[in-house]
């Protein structure tokens, strides 16, 4: 809905202008499911983390496997002992959380794969969608797969300059 709203916005906008304009969009999440080098990026992620979520459900089940054995046999054990095993599954689930924050927290080595297999993708789209839109005289190109992006925008409508210069002698 908010999507619509920015979209009526703009066209209202630029009903004047609109007959002088060339607006594009495209949809760049189906690009990069069509793509060929995406996909065998998106491959080369997928096995990493399948690998890494192997890694994360071993080191979940020895730790179930451990408490299991702990909690039959807590009764019995001495304090010192019940104690130090209860520690040691302490240290355990805390190295599970620390793997998968490691691996897949916000800056996790998931992202940062991520970034670094898939930039060299993005950029080649980047540059062809510039390339097209140079080519077909596009004033404005946008992305509709998710939010709403401006992919490329012809400079001649830049107003980031006359904007600051403005706003430096606004109330004075």
């Amino acid at each position: 809905m908010r999507r619509l709203a920015v979209v009526v916005v703009l066209a209202l906008a630029c009903a004047g202008a609109a007959a002088q304009m060339k607006i594009g969009h495209i949809n760049s999440e189906t690009i990069m499911q069509t793509l060929p080098e995406a996909i065998d990026a998106q491959k080369s992620i997928d096995a990493l983390v399948a690998g890494w979520e192997a890694d994360l459900q071993k080191m979940q089940a020895d730790w179930k496997k451990k408490f299991d054995e702990f909690d039959k046999r807590k009764l019995i054990l001495t304090d010192q002992v019940r104690a130090d095993q209860e520690r040691e599954l302490r240290e355990l689930d805390q190295s599970i959380t620390d793997f998968r924050n490691k691996k897949f927290g916000q800056n996790g080595e998931l992202f940062q794969k991520q970034g670094e297999i898939m930039k060299p993708v993005q950029n080649k789209m980047f540059h062809v969608l510039e390339e097209v839109a140079k080519d077909d005289g596009y004033d404005y190109i946008f992305d509709r797969s998710g939010e709403i992006l401006v992919l490329y925008a012809n400079d001649k409508y830049d107003l980031t300059q006359r904007v600051l210069q403005r706003m430096q002698t606004f109330g004075k």
